[in-house]
């Protein structure tokens, strides 16, 4: 057993997070603590407070137009189906039999007229009733009304789905604020789904979502060929309610070709959305990035990509777009795995905060902050 765990199993939950001061401004702020990042129970915290109950994305509208059709996803570890009925209306259910808790649903997306469980044969409709239970005659107060699939909620923005596991929860567009205005400008919808990668990071979801709010601070120096087209001086930074756009105007450059091509338009614009949903914006480009927590040391994090024109004309201009961020991304995961063990280091607590560049990561941190200590009903106090 590591010294660093030792030290962290002798700590309360309630000391770690009260060693982190969220009212602190940005010019006095440290980061999150480390044990933030490497305790099991608060990875267990965060599944509870803060991804149970914020609307999360779950797959593209393309992918549930039509009655019938539907994606899976997992969320804070529940099993969840978003459907659209033959009434058109989008639901989103726990993908749990309510027979013997097998998946109802198995396949990650795709289309059907009735949900049919595999284990023993109980089927749902499309809005989540319970239609029939095979060899069931002699059961007695049973009702088929309350057996139903158990609804969450589901709505769409955009291009995508999102779900809530809260059934209380505001609804989506009072979730995303302002975020939404800010977009809308820039015609998202009109671009085209190309394909997607996925990405298994040996680190915690939170040291991929610091790396990308850190206001380009780390791109002079770990991402050449992007820094070449970017006016690293002129790089913004917006803060508002559950979001941070940075944003950078775009420059003329011949030093990395392919990025060059590819990368194209007036301004670069990366949209955050608490707590882990982030989007890309070039002209004629947009990328998304949804980081998806595995374990306490692992997430999960996919990228969807949608181009202006994906025809078979395009394809390999769009595949060279998706090579230059996914020879970014190598560098963000190296990075990423690194921080990660760094954070295990008796030689490592917590860490100050650049007042131009890194309002961003200070935004996630209070956000986080709030909702884990609010979980646990802990009070504010100033960090070690």
């Amino acid at each position: 057993m590591g010294y660093r765990h030792i030290m962290i199993t002798q700590q309360s939950v309630q000391e770690i997070l009260s060693r982190y001061d969220d009212n602190a401004p940005l010019s006095e702020a440290s980061t999150i603590p480390a044990p933030w990042y490497v305790d099991d129970r608060i990875a267990e915290l965060e599944a509870k407070t803060v991804f149970s109950k914020s609307w999360q994305m779950v797959g593209r509208v393309e992918q549930v137009e039509k009655p019938g059709q539907f994606v899976t996803a997992r969320v804070a570890g529940e099993p969840i189906v978003v459907v659209r009925g033959n009434d058109g209306v989008l639901r989103g259910f726990f993908n749990v039999c309510r027979h013997h808790a097998a998946a109802v649903v198995t396949e990650p997306c795709g289309e059907a007229s009735i949900l049919h469980c595999p284990y023993h044969g109980w089927n749902y409709g499309l809005d989540g009733s319970l239609k029939g239970m095979p060899e069931f005659e002699g059961v007695k107060n049973f009702e088929r009304q309350q057996n139903g699939l158990v609804p969450v909620k589901a709505e769409t923005w955009e291009n995508f789905v999102f779900i809530n596991l809260d059934p209380k929860a505001a609804p989506l567009k009072d979730f995303l604020g302002r975020l939404a205005k800010r977009i809308s400008p820039l015609k998202v919808a009109e671009l085209h789904y190309f394909e997607s990668l996925t990405y298994d990071i040996h680190c915690n979801w939170k040291v991929f979502v610091d790396n990308y709010l850190d206001g380009g601070y780390h791109v002079p120096h770990l991402h050449k060929g992007l820094n070449s087209l970017l006016d690293y001086k002129e790089y913004t930074i917006e803060n508002e309610d559950r979001y941070c756009l940075q944003s950078s105007p775009m420059v003329v450059s011949n030093e990395d070709g392919v990025t060059g091509t590819t990368r194209k338009g007036d301004r670069a614009w990366y949209f955050w959305q608490y707590p882990n949903l982030m989007i890309d914006c070039y002209e004629g480009y947009m990328d998304t990035i949804l980081v998806l927590p595995v374990d306490v040391d692992h997430c999960h994090v996919i990228f969807d990509f949608y181009l202006a024109d994906v025809s078979d004309a395009q394809r390999e201009y769009n595949e060279q777009s998706v090579a230059v961020c996914d020879r970014v991304q190598q560098e963000d995961l190296d990075i990423c795995e690194a921080v990660q063990r760094g954070l295990k280091s008796r030689a490592y607590g917590a860490g100050r905060l650049s007042v131009r560049r890194e309002a961003g990561e200070h935004l996630f941190h209070r956000l986080l902050a709030a909702d884990l200590k609010g979980g646990m009903g802990v009070a504010s106090a100033a960090a070690d």
